[in-house]
């Protein structure tokens, strides 16, 4: 007689081989956008003005991907200008071909042809943003990027209901490319923005917005993550929402140790998570956002507003605003990022460089040049250790990776070179200012620190700089002239909030620590477009490491060339 196979123990095989296949991890997926950069017609304020574009929208596409997964973004150019697109935030390792900022690591995209941007998502997960990156095109070229965690990985936070994503902007009657010309030719700052917007909606306080308001449906009890990104070319923003608290658990795509706070601030180039549950009287609530500046320095004070509105409250009721801090609120400034720390768990651990190889102190002027055609015979200008970056014609990563000779100089100074009182009474002479295309060079591996000192060279103001590849960690922070035998004894080395942009105080400095493990030419920059530019930027050149896989990646076949 034959020996019947028992069905229990194949049954147990398949149910174990099931298991299996489920637990192991997802395979990275490849992740195709086309975009389309175009001119359209918008209208805002009462009146229409064609604007750039991309795929026709206003904000731009939202780019969704998973940690470890591949992007292409396939950019074609359809508008008159030649343009470039920076994906905010990501760290492009080895991979500065697809970083975007014009004349660093790549010249623009000229009108009528494409360039794909390829690469990979690893080891973050968040919200990061893109935005055009080039004269002043990012007032309306710009999008948020949504990085899911890995297929199974939870988020160290409770889980949101729901979430959403909201862009803040800044809005021009003008034609802004025409407003940052006009500027220029007189040596003056140009006309400030006429209205701030929430996902490219200025809000109900503005005429003619009854149909430019943004507005979200929530349902009470529930919890929503909302991801924040401050895309205006100028204003440090504070956000808030009437009746109802924040609890803050992310930053610039790293998970915080999360706190509540009545609003947050959020400089250029930063991005926010906060959850925030439904739990009021059902109604109407204003989300609203409102410019941050505590120097006597005029900008767009105008307040930008969104609508939270509980489900089944008809739009009849007026929604109630919330009290944001007031503009010049320093003091809510300081406390509201003195509570920004790194999660730093077992996961997600704060590897901050205890050690440091070269110490940096790069001092940021605002100053004032001849200029016979100007306004005033005087133009405005900006300077990082005394020197204004001058852009070059050819890309510095095609440079240094081709080995051209003539388009920069690696002799950027570590420090600045006159010592004075940096934040005393203001000084309205520069310091020698000189213009060059000069950069910092760094060893591959080495560990910096660097403390970027605000002047009072014509005024004090904050600055929020960006460093492109890299995430750092903010280490310190005081106001007034940093001083290296007391301040570091007070650095943050244990759970510092790790981040790619970050606010330097208003009279005051910012220490922050980087290991330079991701080769290539890395540009760094003051995100308030008008001190860029300037010249308030400079850029890294992080030298190849020993071994093919920490050198640079060759470029790609369809680099645009100058």
């Amino acid at each position: 007689m034959a020996k019947q196979t028992s069905f229990f123990p194949l049954l147990g095989f398949l149910v174990i081989g099931f298991l299996c296949f489920i637990c192991l991890p997802a395979e990275a997926a490849l992740k195709k956008y086309q975009f389309d950069v175009q001119v359209a017609n918008v209208s805002r304020l009462c009146h229409a003005k064609p604007i750039v574009t991309v795929n026709g929208r206003f904000p731009g596409p939202t780019i969704y991907a998973r940690e470890g997964d591949r992007v292409q973004i396939n950019v074609t150019n359809f508008a008159q200008y030649n343009l470039s697109i920076h994906w905010h935030g990501l760290k492009q390792y080895r991979n500065g071909w697809a970083d975007g900022p014009a004349y660093i690591t790549q010249c623009p995209i000229q009108t009528g042809n494409s360039y794909v941007y390829d690469f990979n998502i690893t080891g973050q997960r968040g919200t990061l943003w893109w935005h055009a990156h080039i004269l002043w095109l990012r007032a309306t070229v710009y999008g948020a990027i949504v990085i899911m965690p890995q297929q199974g990985t939870p988020f160290p936070f409770p889980q949101p209901d729901r979430e959403e994503v909201l862009v803040l902007g800044e809005w021009w009657d003008a034609d802004v490319e025409e407003v940052e010309k006009q500027g220029n030719a007189l040596g003056i700052p140009p006309n400030m923005s006429d209205a701030h917007t929430i996902n490219g909606k200025p809000g109900p306080l503005f005429p003619c917005s009854e149909k430019h308001t943004f507005a979200m449906e929530v349902k009470k009890g529930k919890t929503y993550l909302l991801r924040i990104v401050n895309a205006a070319l100028n204003d440090e923003l504070f956000f808030a929402l009437a009746n109802h608290t924040f609890t803050v658990v992310e930053i610039d795509a790293v998970y915080t140790k999360p706190f509540s706070t009545e609003a947050i601030l959020i400089a250029p180039g930063q991005t926010t998570n906060v959850l925030v549950r439904a739990n009021q009287v059902p109604g109407r609530y204003f989300m609203a956002a409102r410019a941050f500046m505590d120097a006597p320095i005029s900008v767009d004070n105008k307040t930008a507003t969104a609508i939270f509105q509980y489900k089944g409250i008809p739009e009849s009721v007026l929604p109630k605003l919330p009290s944001l801090p007031a503009q010049n609120d320093t003091d809510f400034a300081l406390t509201y990022n003195s509570k920004l720390k790194s999660l730093n768990t077992p996961k997600y651990p704060a590897n901050v460089p205890l050690n440091v190889d070269r110490h940096l102190l790069f001092t940021v002027g605002l100053g004032i040049n001849p200029c016979p055609t100007c306004l005033n015979g005087t133009r405005l200008t900006a300077s990082l250790n005394n020197i204004t970056f001058s852009m070059p014609q050819t890309a510095l990563l095609q440079a240094h990776y081709f080995n051209i000779k003539g388009v920069y100089t690696p002799d950027f100074p570590d420090k600045p070179p006159t010592q004075f009182n940096f934040t005393g009474a203001p000084l309205t002479a520069n310091l020698r200012t000189n213009l060059g295309t000069r950069l910092n060079k760094i060893a591959f591996n080495s560990t910096i620190e660097l403390v970027i000192q605000d002047t009072n060279l014509l005024s004090v103001e904050s600055h929020p700089f960006h460093l492109h590849g890299y995430n750092f960690f903010v280490v310190g922070t005081g106001v007034g002239n940093f001083d290296p035998k007391k301040d570091p004894a007070k650095y943050n080395l244990i759970d510092p909030i790790e981040r790619n942009t970050v606010g330097v105080p208003t009279g005051g400095w910012t220490a922050i620590r980087f290991r330079a493990d991701n080769p290539g030419v890395w540009f760094f920059h003051c995100h308030l477009e008008l001190h860029t530019g300037w010249g308030l930027k400079t850029a890294f050149l992080v030298e190849d490491g020993p071994g093919s896989d920490h050198n640079i990646l060759p470029p790609p076949k369809d680099l645009p060339h100058c």
